[in-house]
């Protein structure tokens, strides 16, 4: 998948998302994430940045958790109306291919570039895929988010191991209840 595209994108922000909010996030970790991402360079983030991408990763996963595509549009209008600038493109110098930004420059802080080219990329799936572009883990304990480009059936769970914890669950409970599985 290209770095840059909308795809890559909307990944990129569950994962940070996951990083920020579920894990215990620091300079190191989110780092990796960007890093696994294509982010190269110096990314200097310090404790700030890490505070202001938190913030922004609670903003996204409102979106993705909003129960329908009406609700996730007007949080995404809210978001891009609240942060975002004029498109540009950039190439960041020639380092890396053209592509867009929604951001105030090149060196932008990290919460506002997060939180922007990420709601700029969910508001592209949403268009795209009219409904969502992702949820919120349904297994107990877990609400990770998580992106669902598959046709058919929504998606659930964040992984198949959550998946299979709730199947599990749900056979146990209705086995000691006596109702047949």
């Amino acid at each position: 998948m290209e770095v840059h595209s909308t795809k890559a994108m909307a990944v990129r922000a569950v994962d940070l998302c996951v990083a920020l909010l579920h894990e215990q996030p620091s300079t190191e970790s989110v780092s990796r994430v960007l890093r696994e991402h294509g982010e190269t360079g110096d990314l200097d983030l310090g404790e700030d940045d890490i505070a202001a991408m938190r913030t922004a990763a609670g903003r996204l996963r409102e979106v993705l958790g909003a129960p329908d595509p009406d609700q996730a549009a007007a949080l995404l209008n809210r978001l891009l109306a609240g942060a975002a600038q004029a498109p540009r493109l950039t190439s960041h110098g020639g380092t890396t291919n053209w592509h867009l930004h929604v951001d105030s420059a090149d060196d932008a802080p990290w919460g506002e570039w997060f939180l922007v080219s990420s709601a700029m990329a969910l508001a592209v799936l949403l268009a795209d895929y009219q409904r969502v572009p992702g949820g919120l883990c349904a297994s107990a304990g877990c609400g990770r988010p998580y992106m669902d480009f598959g046709g058919g059936s929504p998606r659930r769970y964040c992984s198949t191991r959550c998946a299979t914890r709730e199947r599990v669950a749900a056979h146990r409970s209705r086995a000691s209840s006596g109702v047949p599985g």
